[in-house]
């Protein structure tokens, strides 16, 4: 019920420069595409990007798997280059108050604040190990500027990887 209301809301009253592909909402309503467009006045001006929603049946007391898909993914500090998107609502600060008009609303502003375009210095390891699913990535954050890398320890025996956004880079 919650999420028939919140895709009401997203086609009647979308955010500024976002709009439902409905084509995505047409065999399941568990899984949508939004196509965004950059803000007016930012590095992402004109650019054409697409996001993509899973939600649980858990949802909304569990948040929803958000990631960038498609041709264009934005090159952007906290984006990776296979579309994982490193944003504390979309994880641990995730509440059920918040909707997916908030969550777009949150990317937007994570854009458009943007002053450099560039990808996070871990790119290419990360993307080449981690999971499909960014919500299985633990994230740390720190701060309000992010740094992402890997971490490695042992634990029982096993190797274990946490992914980081880290204040500052630190030696652990």
């Amino acid at each position: 019920k919650r999420l028939q209301k919140e895709l009401l809301a997203l086609q009647n009253d979308p955010p500024p420069g976002m709009t439902l592909n409905e084509k995505s909402v047409q065999n399941s309503i568990t899984q949508w595409i939004v196509d965004m467009e950059g803000a007016p006045g930012t590095l992402y001006e004109g650019e054409k990007f697409q996001l993509l929603f899973k939600f649980s049946s858990r949802y909304p007391f569990d948040s929803p798997q958000v990631m960038f898909t498609g041709e264009n993914i934005p090159v952007h500090p906290h984006v990776y280059s296979n579309g994982h998107i490193c944003l504390s609502i979309l994880t641990e600060d995730w509440s059920p108050a918040l909707s997916v008009q908030s969550v777009c609303l949150s990317i937007i502003s994570m854009l458009s604040s943007c002053k450099e375009k560039r990808r996070p210095p871990d790119n290419s390891f990360y993307v080449r190990t981690c999971n499909k699913n960014p919500k299985k990535t633990k994230w740390w954050y720190h701060g309000k500027q992010f740094y992402f890398r890997m971490i490695t320890f042992q634990y029982f025996g096993l190797k274990d990887y946490i992914y980081a956004c880290l204040g500052k880079r630190e030696n652990i």
